[in-house]
This record gives structure tokens, C-alpha cells and sequence, in this order.
């Protein structure tokens, strides 16, 4: 894609995504949902990064109204990324998650194993941020029968981001966000024979309280098909983003004075 693509062309690039999904609701299911998160990130020193990514998912289910009182899925997730250019990183990571009643892979208990390998490449902008990540997956999820299926995943996803009180992302600035995400798979028995997965779309803004502290809340469409009928998320999406917290809590304590010592 042409670098140099002006903030109108890409911004109409943008909204024909986003239009896609539309002519894909059939019968479906909705569901409500609320997702948590908390990420810790750490530079390493100038080419690489890590991360942890705990989270937790609630829904409603068919036999459950109220969304909080089913958590759904709960995970961690350990990333390292790196940063090969100004306008490519690569990030690879490992995760573990805890699937109960998520709606989409049936209504019990099961573990998943998932890795994967990242490369977002970034459409460098004045006034606002535009990149895409390309992702390949590998999940080993347990089936019904307590059998590990192996599924794997393309994703690729374009997100656009833009200050709202400054030409920069720093402390004390407000932006919008908006983001598309298709994901295509293999076949499994819990998943069905669409190799078409989901579509994601998600919308919303954040702000930074300091250069290391983020809040980011967004609204998330999630459109499943599936083969006894498509499922629909609407969710609730709030993520805690804080950078190198570890050695900002050493030099806290590096930095309190000492008791005095009383006289003999």
C-alpha cells in the first residue's frame, strides 16, 4: 500500500472496512459483554520490549441475564516485541486462557493454549496515527470430549488513532480511536466449517494521565458465524496500560529518605 496515501484517501480506505461486515448479519444470537484488562510493559532497552496481558471477559448467557455474573474467559498473556524500524515492529507471544461458558465454542470449561506471531507496520502521519497488524495464530483449545484441538488463525487488522488536544500522544492528551480486525481459521469440531471467524470492529478514545499511564475505553462489535447461526458481541471494552512499572517502584523506594539514627 502506497505510503503516501493522503489523510482523505486513507481515511475513505478506512470506512469501505468498516463497511464490509455489514452484509454478513443473518439470524443471529446477541450477546452483552463487558472486557478487562491490564497491560504491563517494559523496555528492555532500545529494539525490544516485553508485555503482560491480564484479562478477564464477562457475558450474558442463554441461561444468565445479567452480564456480570458469568466470567467467560480469563488470561494471561506474555509479549515481546520488536522494533526492527520506524515503521515496522514484531511482536511474538504466548498465552494462556481459561474459557468457561464463551458462548461461541459452546457453554463449558476449557483450557487453551495460544501462540502467535505479529508484524504491524505503521503509515506515519502528523496529525494522526495509522497502522496494520498481520497475525498468524495457533491455538490448542479443549473440546468437549477434553480433546486438544489444534486451530489456526490469520488476523489482519488496520487502526487508526488521533490526538485531541495535541499534535502528539503524551500525558494529558485525549484521543480517538477506531479499528477493523478480520480473522480467518481452520476448521475444528467446536468452531464449525466457516473458515471465516469473526469481525471485529471497535471504536471508542483513551486518555494518558502520564507518559506511562494509559486508559482506553472502546466499544466492540464482534460479528461470529457459525453453523447452528452467527452470534453477535456487543462489549464493553476497558484496558490499563502501564509502562516499566517495576522500576518505577525500585526508584519509589530508592528514593525515600532514610530513618534517622537516634544518638547514643
Amino acid at each position: 500500500m502506497n505510503s503516501k496515501l493522503s489523510t482523505q484517501q486513507s481515511l475513505r480506505l478506512f470506512l469501505l472496512i468498516l463497511a464490509f461486515p455489514a452484509i454478513l448479519h443473518a439470524q443471529k444470537t446477541t450477546y452483552s459483554q463487558i472486557w478487562n484488562e491490564v497491560d504491563l510493559v517494559r523496555a528492555i532497552n532500545d529494539k525490544w520490549a516485553g508485555e503482560i496481558d491480564l484479562s478477564a471477559s464477562y457475558s450474558n448467557t442463554p441461561v444468565e441475564s445479567s452480564i456480570l455474573k458469568t466470567n467467560t474467559q480469563r488470561n494471561a498473556v506474555v509479549w515481546v516485541h520488536y522494533f526492527h524500524s520506524a515503521r515496522w515492529k514484531f511482536s511474538s507471544f504466548l498465552g494462556y486462557f481459561y474459557n468457561h461458558e464463551v458462548p461461541d465454542i459452546g457453554q463449558f470449561q476449557a483450557t487453551e493454549w495460544r501462540y502467535a506471531l505479529q508484524g504491524t507496520y505503521y503509515f506515519h502521519k502528523t496529525t494522526y496515527t495509522l497502522n496494520t497488524d498481520m497475525r498468524v495464530e495457533v491455538r490448542f483449545v479443549q473440546n468437549e470430549d477434553g480433546v486438544f484441538e489444534d486451530i489456526y488463525r490469520y488476523r489482519q487488522k488496520l487502526k487508526f488513532r488521533i490526538p485531541l488536544n495535541s499534535h502528539v500522544l503524551r500525558g494529558g492528551v485525549v484521543y480517538a480511536l477506531a479499528s477493523e480486525e478480520i480473522v480467518f481459521r481452520s476448521v475444528s469440531k467446536e468452531t464449525g466449517l466457516h473458515y471465516f471467524d469473526r469481525n471485529l470492529f471497535s471504536i471508542g478514545g483513551g486518555y494518558l494521565f502520564t507518559d506511562d499511564l494509559q486508559l482506553e475505553v472502546l466499544y466492540c462489535n464482534v460479528f461470529i458465524p457459525r453453523d447452528k447461526g452467527n452470534e453477535v458481541d456487543n462489549a464493553l471494552s476497558v484496558t490499563f496500560t502501564v509502562n516499566n512499572l517495576v522500576s518505577k517502584i525500585g526508584k519509589l523506594f530508592k528514593g525515600r529518605p532514610t530513618a534517622p539514627v537516634p544518638d547514643e
